[in-house]
């Protein structure tokens, strides 16, 4: 692929048409005869539906109808049990969908969900995670199919052994995604064929969920997402809202169009599970690992397992010849989690790195060294090399461009006023993947060229990075390249998540312009059309597949108000290497929006659950609280130009989630060193360091 495009800073292609309204999302395009849906709530937290009253809804001036177990069109089990949806009079979660109102406006169908009525018997029920649960079990494998536990060499004996060593539990809670566009779609009956314009991460797995539960053939089954305002994992697959939309559609034999309130993301789609996290960690007097030990617990429903691959981070982030990592599950009568940025990674690098900071404290090393002295050329979990590892690179840029050296390592050793000012550090990776994809590209009369993909931009930038992979395989300017996406009509892409998007997408689409442009070179008239399939698989040189991660370290510094505990981030810097970056604008978009999400799990978020219901409280943005503007004083993101050639035809690891991933723990570093108080439950809020410091 000939240099041009490609690493240079152009904006979004669909920049204009967003900060103009004229970007249609799931529920904007216009459709004739268009009628509204309204999700009701169970308010149970487990039992099962005895009577529905609808008559008052029925009454009620627009209402059209009301769906419901009783009546709603049948479906069939699909591999996602809580896609089937008003089926069974059974209640297995608080919040969980048992009722559809369809109106003729969207104020009619809200105020007939209001009246509808439904009595339930109740059972007993449990909703809290806790490290002593009866229910604590194995789990088959962690998502995605990592086995459940590993060991190597014998850690209990190393652990004994070792001169420093470090014990401590970790906890996170619930999270909750709130992407800008809620779950939303417009659905569309028309001949036996479905249409539907849905807020998705990937259109090709909403196509074979929905023709799956309609038993339809996938070719009658078109899924649209040209835009959406994000998804962070919730729309990793079909969702609630697009399956209810289309029994909706067909019940009334109109178009429907339903959107989720912003109280009603809050479970039904997903979350990222509590975490309850033991790791220890033991090394010699230099601070060099010997025994490493993460134990991760977490919590699934009672529909489906889903196991958050907590301690998979700590397999191959530091090497140790002593190393064990275990998961437990406990099922709940909750609603399944699902991904959010950096599944796994995120809460286990939390844990992982900052035990790496107590450790540095106990054997008396600088937190970076610790971690360069630590680093691993083979991986730990696969005993082979890397493709390519830059881990020390980005600490040591990382520390030089903060400012790192000449750090007093004694907490509460800096002040400003009132203020105790601290810094910490934290590395992290992210694996880089890729997924079968295919592609096609136009060469036009006039010169120009159309490419094809069912690729999805969820505003990271994908559409333009495309547009430029695109317009150096052809050999063109990008001037001369249209690029469409988002249309299950095109050739079939994977989704957008777990940072393979790109990586994915761009194998396809390189490999079908340079046939395309072999083509011309040899003849082909305007108007050929050229298709490709990238097995992504088999197409690195033949060579069996190796490790391959990117990797980065953040730098924070906070202070403290010693009166009242209020913790400000004054400075957040990351430093990374992910491979090749396709388009700076957008790669430092990704990467200080991960940071921002860390800066927000560190000190901000937190699900709260009141285990009477079943149910958080705190559903909605007045009171789960998030990182703001004001909250991001200061924040840089850098990256290497690092160069893998066993990676894709692009060169990309991809960097939607490296960017979250070790940035909670280096605030919650930086937090210990400004105040010596060690927080290992997030969120750092204000009584975790007021009550228990002596601050003042």
């Amino acid at each position: 692929m000939s240099a041009g495009a490609v690493g240079r800073a152009y904006p979004r292609l669909e920049g204009r048409e967003k900060v103009t309204g004229t970007a249609r999302y799931a529920v904007e395009y216009p459709t004739d005869g268009v009628t509204y849906g309204w999700v009701v709530p169970a308010a149970v937290v487990r039992g099962r539906i005895t009577r529905v009253d609808t008559d008052e809804a029925l009454a009620s001036p627009g209402v059209l109808a009301v769906l419901h177990h009783g009546n709603a069109p049948r479906i069939a089990p699909g591999p996602q049990p809580e896609l089937w949806l008003l089926q069974e009079p059974a209640v297995h979660y608080r919040g969980q969908f048992v009722a559809v109102v369809v109106a003729t406006s969207l104020e009619a169908a809200r105020e007939g969900a209001r009246l509808v009525r439904i009595d339930y018997d109740t059972g007993s029920h449990s909703t809290v995670l806790t490290d002593d649960h009866p229910g604590l079990y194995k789990p088959e494998h962690v998502n995605p199919s990592y086995p459940t536990d590993t060991v190597e060499g014998d850690f209990d004996a190393g652990y004994a052994a070792a001169p420093v060593r470090v014990d401590a539990t970790y906890r996170t809670p619930a999270y909750h995604n709130n992407p800008m566009e809620p779950h939303a779609t417009t659905a569309r009956w028309h001949d036996g064929r479905l249409l539907v314009h849905d807020s998705t991460q990937g259109a090709a797995p909403v196509q074979a969920t929905l023709a799956e539960l309609f038993e339809l053939p996938r070719e009658s089954v078109r899924v649209i997402a040209e835009h959406v305002g994000g998804g962070f994992g919730s729309k990793g697959y079909a969702k609630a809202a697009v399956v209810l939309a289309a029994l909706a559609a067909r019940h009334v034999d109109r178009p429907v169009k339903l959107a989720l309130t912003r109280q009603q993301l809050f479970g039904p789609i997903g979350y990222r599970t509590p975490t309850i996290q033991r790791v220890r960690l033991a090394a010699d007097a230099d601070g060099r690992l010997t025994a490493v030990c993460h134990d991760a617990i977490s919590q699934t429903s009672t529909i489906r397992e889903f196991a958050e691959q907590t301690a998979v981070y700590t397999r191959s982030m530091y090497a140790a010849p002593h190393r064990r990592t275990t998961h437990r599950l406990v099922r709940l009568d909750v609603p399944t989690p699902f991904w959010m940025r950096a599944p796994g990674e995120c809460p286990g690098a939390y844990a992982l790195e900052s035990a790496m900071d107590e450790l540095a404290i106990a054997a008396g090393v600088d937190p970076v060294e610790l971690r360069i002295r630590n680093d691993a050329a083979v991986d730990p979990d696969q005993g082979q090399p890397f493709t390519s590892r830059n881990l020390v690179a980005c600490l040591r840029e990382g520390a030089q461009r903060f400012g790192w050296a000449g750090r007093d390592p004694t907490p509460r050793a800096r002040r400003d006023g009132r203020w105790l000012v601290g810094t910490g550090v934290a590395g992290s990776s992210y694996p880089a993947r890729a997924r079968p994809s295919s592609a096609s590209v136009t060469a036009r009369p006039d010169g120009s060229f159309l490419a094809r993909i069912d690729a999805t931009d969820i505003g990271t930038g994908a559409r333009t990075a495309l547009w430029q992979v695109a317009a150096d395989a052809l050999g063109v300017p990008p001037e001369r390249v249209e690029i469409r996406i988002g249309d299950t009509d095109l050739p079939v892409a994977p989704l957008a998540g777990g940072s393979m998007g790109t990586a994915s997408w761009s194998w396809a689409v390189v490999r079908a312009c340079e046939a395309l442009r072999g083509k011309l070179r040899a003849g082909a008239p305007p108007g050929t059309e050229v298709s490709a399939e990238a097995d992504t698989t088999d197409e690195v040189g033949g060579q069996p597949e190796r490790p391959r991660y990117a990797y980065g370290a953040q730098f924070v510094e906070v202070r403290v108000d010693a009166d009242t505990g209020e913790v400000r981030v004054n400075r957040t810097l990351g430093v990374f290497a992910a491979g090749r970056v396709v388009n700076p604008t957008t790669a430092r978009s990704q990467l200080i929006g991960g940071m921002t999400m860390g800066l927000s799990m560190a000190l901000h978020e937190e699900g709260l659950l009141d285990e009477r219901y079943g149910d958080w409280v705190n559903h909605d943005l007045a009171t789960y609280h998030i990182t703001g503007c004001a909250d991001v004083e200061s924040i840089e993101a850098y990256w290497l130009d690092e160069r893998d050639d066993e990676l894709n035809p692009a060169g990309v690891k991809g960097l939607g989630e490296i960017g979250i991933v070790g940035t909670a723990a280096a605030v919650a570093n930086a937090v210990h060193h400004a105040t010596g108080v060690r927080v290992r439950d997030l969120p750092i809020r204000l009584d975790k360091l007021v009550g228990l410091s002596g601050l003042a």
